[in-house]
Order: structure tokens, then sequence, then C-alpha cells
């Protein structure tokens, strides 16, 4: 069965490498090696490049990027009908995709959905849920903004809570219009048992929600470190930014530090683009808190990653929102890494505690401290992790589950 997809995402990899992104562009090009016509289609705004004059379209290679100027992040509104909305008509009319495959709404806005329904009554809409956008007007991390804890569900009088200054009547107003917009979609697809679940509890029905995991391309595993006993490095690998539990992970290695360990290595991979002053300021700190132990080796691309996991026996991801589907998990088990990781959301998910990694609590640097000691100190641990690292998913397995899912919809519509 032929197909042409388009797919949607909220950003382009080549201007803002996130999670998403990635595994979007990724699993583009593993539709096109099966066969299928497919069209990337990412959101940016002046945060990332700059506009061109006379459309909202710009080219990127063989994708093509919308400049979003006037998106309300709010309600995830393209309030620009009468501009953008227009170019992303003429868009879908011009490429007319059998099935349109939506990864995020920020930017490109919820309306999209409602106006391919309309434009496209034949085509299949299916979205990815990577995260909690529609749910948690807190950036989708569903964590209190105050206090910090993390939040098992939303509710108008909650989110109020959160957000003094928006009324509740507001947030009710949000809910009803996203989930107007989410009407549209045919079928949902989670990475994550996890994820499914909170948008299950959000009021999306379950059956209209799968599980198809996220995978990567193949890639050869990089050659285990050279160690004589203790396995003594680790590394992070990811953005740096308040959620991502790196604050927490260097007190735990100036505690190392502090009560005499000082033959390990902790390896920081990754930048802090748009983050707020106090928070850079307080990285900066902690960073120089830890020097000697600890190495900032800022950003880094796809294609290094093989060679920065080759200096490194562990992987640490002490997160402290509920992350969904990690590619930094995927990386360290496609390199036969044991992954260190918070015991929450998908995380613990994808991560089997004491088999192929180990589970701690998260925001807590004592924890984080004694379960690196314990990594480095307990005969066997790391060898015994490693051989229970399973073999992964593969990009064409997941790209081939979509496209089964596809040609179900289309089966159920044309019955």
């Amino acid at each position: 069965m032929s197909r042409r997809i388009l797919v949607v995402a909220h950003n382009h990899p080549s201007l803002h490498p996130g999670g998403t992104e990635i595994f979007a562009h990724d699993l583009t090009q593993a539709y096109r090696e099966q066969g299928c016509e497919v069209l990337f289609l990412g959101a940016t705004n002046a945060m990332h490049r700059e506009p061109h004059p006379g459309t909202a379209l710009q080219a990127i290679g063989e994708d093509v990027v919308l400049w979003s100027a006037h998106y309300d992040r709010f309600h995830m509104s393209q309030i620009d009908h009468y501009g953008t909305l227009q170019d992303l008509a003429t868009l879908l009319e011009e490429f007319r995709p059998d099935v349109i495959h939506v990864h995020h709404l920020v930017l490109i806005g919820a309306e999209f959905l409602t106006l391919a329904r309309r434009l496209l009554p034949q085509a299949s809409i299916v979205m990815t849920l990577h995260d909690y956008y529609p749910i948690c007007h807190h950036d989708g991390l569903m964590v209190r903004p105050g206090d910090r804890q993390r939040c098992n569900g939303s509710s108008p009088s909650a989110c109020h809570g959160c957000f003094p200054e928006i009324g509740s009547d507001r947030f009710l107003l949000r809910e009803r219009f996203i989930k107007t917009h989410l009407a549209a979609v045919d079928r949902f697809v989670a990475p994550s048992r996890f994820l499914r679940q909170r948008y299950v509890d959000w009021g999306l029905p379950g059956e209209r929600i799968e599980v198809i995991a996220n995978a990567r391309p193949a890639q050869e595993a990089a050659p285990h470190r050279q160690a004589k006993g203790r396995r003594t490095s680790f590394g992070y690998f990811g953005n740096l930014n308040p959620w991502k539990g790196v604050l927490p992970l260097l007190q735990a290695a100036q505690l190392l530090h502090a009560f005499g360990d000082t033959e390990f290595s902790l390896r920081i991979h990754g930048g802090a683009p748009f983050q707020s002053e106090a928070f850079t300021t307080a990285l900066d700190t902690a960073l120089a808190g830890a020097e000697g132990v600890v190495t900032h080796c800022g950003a880094y691309s796809r294609d290094e990653v093989p060679g920065l996991m080759a200096e490194v026996d562990w992987v640490v991801m002490p997160s402290i929102w509920w992350e969904n589907a990690p590619l930094v998990i995927q990386e360290a088990f496609q390199h036969r890494r044991p992954p260190i990781v918070s015991a929450i959301g998908g995380m613990a998910e994808m991560v089997r505690d004491e088999i192929d990694g180990l589970h701690v609590r998260p925001g807590d640097p004592a924890a984080l401290a004694r379960t690196l000691r314990r990594a480095m100190d307990e005969a066997g641990l790391w060898q015994r992790l490693v051989h229970g690292i399973a073999e992964q998913p593969t990009l064409a397995g997941c790209a081939g589950r979509y496209l089964a899912l596809f040609d179900d919809l289309k089966l159920a519509e044309a019955a």
C-alpha cells in the first residue's frame, strides 16, 4: 500500500536538537526507506531562525519549516488565522498526504488538527504524545513551579494554584479548547505506558491510545573502557536545565569527594541553552565546587555520541520530572552502558532496576551518592547489568509498527 505521509514536529533538529525533533526526523527517514513519500514539517520562531518575507514556510534541505510568530502558548493556539494557518492550508492541499503524523503542537497550534480534518477528510491523523504539554501549562512538565513537586494530574483549580494570576475558569476553557481540537485525531500513540495512563486520567479515551516504543537508528556499540577492577567513570548526556537533575548530580559528586572517594570521574555532556540566569549561576557554582572530579564537556552533536560513550562506564539520568522515553536511555542501552535513573515516569519503565540499570530516588543527592558508590564498589554489578541489557527495538521495526497502524486505520475506514 503506497503512502504519502506528512510528519509534523514543533521544531527541526538542525535548529533545536531535542529528543522529539530527533526521533520524528529519524522516523521520517525510516518511512522513506520503506518506500513512503514523506514530507517533514517543523516549526520555528525568532529564537532559532529569522523570518523570510512573503511566506511563513521555509526550506531546510528536503524539509519544510513553518516560521510561527503569533503562537499563543497558553492555549497551544495558532492565532494567525489569516497568515500562518492559510500557509498551512496551502501546504496540506498541495501535498495532500494520506497520513498526517503529528509529534507536537507547540508553535504549529492545535487548530492544525481541525484544519487538516476539514481539508483532508479521508486522511488519517495520528498523534504521538511525547510529553504533557496539552495537560500542563508549565511547559508540559507536570511539576509545580513553586515547590517543584511532581503533579499526578491536572484540574482547573489545581492549575490555578500553580499559576494564581490565571483564573481556574481560564484553565477550564484551555482544557476544553485543546480537547476539542484533539478530537480530530484518529489514533494517539504513547511511547510509554506511564504517559498513556496520564492522558487516560486526563480524559482521552484509552482505546484510542496505543503504546509504541521509540527507537534509535542502528549503530555499533562503542567499545567498553579498559578498566581494572572498579568501574568509576560516569557520564551525563543531554541539555542542562532545572528539571534534568544535574544540580543534585553535582551535589552527589561533591559528597563523594568530601567523603574521600577521589578516583571517580563525572563527565557532563550538554549545554544550557535558553536557561534563566538563576539556573546558569547555580550551575556554574556547582561545577566550580566539584572541580577536579567533574568535567563539563559542553554541547555535543549526535555523531559524537559513540566516542563520548566510549569514555564512560555508566550513564546517569537523574531527572526530577516525569520523563517519558528519553533518547539518552536508548543510547545508553545501544552502547551497552548501564543507566542510573530516577525511579519515576518513563525512566523507571525503560530501565529495569537491578537487571539492566539502577533506580534512585529523584532529587536526593545523598541517595544518588550512595548509588554511585555502590556502582563503583559492588563486585560484579556492572558486568551483571551489562549482560542484562536486552536487544533494543530497531528504528525500522518502530516505523513498521506505525505503518501497520496507518494501514489498520485505512482498512477500518474502508470497512
